[in-house]
């Protein structure tokens, strides 16, 4: 259900000399991503509601997008994105923490289904300062910025298009594929249960420096696909700031977010006092959840690249809108081997809040974990992926997953995941 979108990393991370290049007026590209994933039978000491299942299962994604842009005058940009998406998750998208397919949404069936994924209008004043170019992409005219500039987003988009956009584990479908891989892993980010959201954002670019701010539609009930138009009351609120620097003559990015979400949330100590078992679904009242991230991306040498990210949120409430993680932890690094072929290979340590823990091993059921019983230990992922470009417009990757401890359970598990993904973009 990740909808990230590397579209707009050119206008923060280009690191070019100055150079002027003509505004395209408009764009049309498209993408198709097929997701593959197996998982064997695995020791499980017991099952519940929301367990991953201990036998062997299969499941897939599908997705195709369509972008249009449009520079309605100087400065502006408009796009729309159509959309289909289908798939077939496996143990209906429960058990893990870290979910093993970004491109798996929450509302995924095996019949094709059609939506408008983005609306939305992109205007850019220019201050003044150097140049940069900025090349034609899916939501990205061709064309140049300056240095210094502020740009507002407003419209139907994915948040993390402009927030949290580390260079080497960011889109699941080039990169890696896990949920906790592709963006912060406590970020409850506001967004429908496709990805997608409403909302604006306002970003500053100082030459090394960025600062973003913006808020978005949550959805009306946890988990849900309809959103709470009224974005003033119930809200998601993120903060970021952006520093690009060059450590031994390679550039690298520092980002450090926060944010604030605003809804009806249950609480697990107010399930917990309330009923046995608990469930948090019946405790729900105005509540904020707060959070923080910090990630790093650095190129190492011409051809490798590293990252690291460290998450945490309140833990208080339940998962409104992500993943049940409330701690997160993930390194990785990625290679060029050959040509455009691409090794990556990370590993991300996930937990939970002590309340969290109290409401699942007493019986609690979350969003997408709940056995019943926990026998608490730290969800702990490993990722590998082999990238082999075909041709300059499409992309056939092999990626294991190993997962121990999942959704939290040192009962069950390990797990182990394969995968193929063939992507294509022109």
């Amino acid at each position: 259900m990740f909808r990230c979108s590397l579209f707009y990393l050119a206008a923060g991370l280009t690191l070019a000399a100055p150079i002027a290049r003509a505004d395209e007026a408009w764009n049309a590209h498209v993408q198709a991503t097929y997701v593959w994933q197996a998982k064997p039978a695995f020791d499980a000491a017991y099952t519940g509601p929301a367990s991953l299942a201990p036998w062997r299962e299969t499941g897939y994604s599908f997705s195709a997008t369509a972008a249009f842009g449009v520079r309605p005058w100087t400065g502006a940009e408009l796009y729309v994105d159509p959309e289909v998406v289908q798939g077939k998750a496996m143990s209906g998208l429960h058990g893990l923490g870290g979910m093993t397919n970004g491109e798996e949404q929450k509302t995924s069936g095996t019949s094709p289904t059609f939506y408008r994924a983005r609306l939305f209008l992109r205007e850019t004043w220019n201050l003044s300062g150097d140049s940069q170019p900025v090349d034609s992409d899916m939501n990205q005219l061709a064309g140049s910025v300056a240095s210094l500039r502020v740009v507002l987003t407003a419209g139907n988009l994915a948040a993390s298009d402009i927030f949290d956009a580390n260079s080497q584990a960011h889109d699941a479908r080039s990169q890696f594929l896990d949920w906790a891989l592709v963006a912060h892993g406590a970020w409850d980010f506001a967004a429908d249960a496709r990805g997608y959201t409403w909302g604006a954002a306002l970003e500053y670019y100082d030459g090394d420096w960025a600062v973003r701010a913006g808020r978005f539609m949550l959805p009306a009930e946890s988990n849900g696909l309809p959103l709470d138009t009224r974005i003033f009351k119930h809200y998601g609120d993120q903060v970021e700031v952006e520093h690009h620097h060059a450590w031994f003559g390679q550039p690298g990015t520092v980002r450090v977010l926060a944010f604030r979400d605003r809804a009806r949330m249950g609480s697990f100590r107010d399930a917990l006092a309330a009923a046995a078992p608990p469930d948090v679904g019946t405790v729900r009242r105005e509540r904020s959840k707060t959070g923080f991230g910090l990630s790093l991306d650095q190129a190492v040498a011409g051809r490798a690249a590293m990252f690291a990210r460290a998450s945490r949120n309140d833990g208080q409430s339940e998962t409104y809108a992500f993943a049940e993680i409330e701690r997160s932890l993930s390194v990785g690094a990625t290679l060029q081997v050959r040509g455009a072929d691409t090794l990556g290979i990370a590993a991300v340590r996930n937990g939970l809040s002590q309340a969290h823990r109290d409401y699942l091993a007493a019986g609690g059921i979350g969003a997408f974990i709940g056995g019943g019983r926990l026998d608490y230990h730290p969800e702990q992922i490993a990722e590998t992926y082999y990238k082999i470009g075909l041709g300059r417009y499409a992309a056939l990757s092999l990626d294991w997953q190993h997962i121990a401890n999942p959704a939290y359970n040192g009962a069950r598990g390990p797990v182990n995941v394969a995968g193929v993904r063939l992507h294509g973009q022109y």
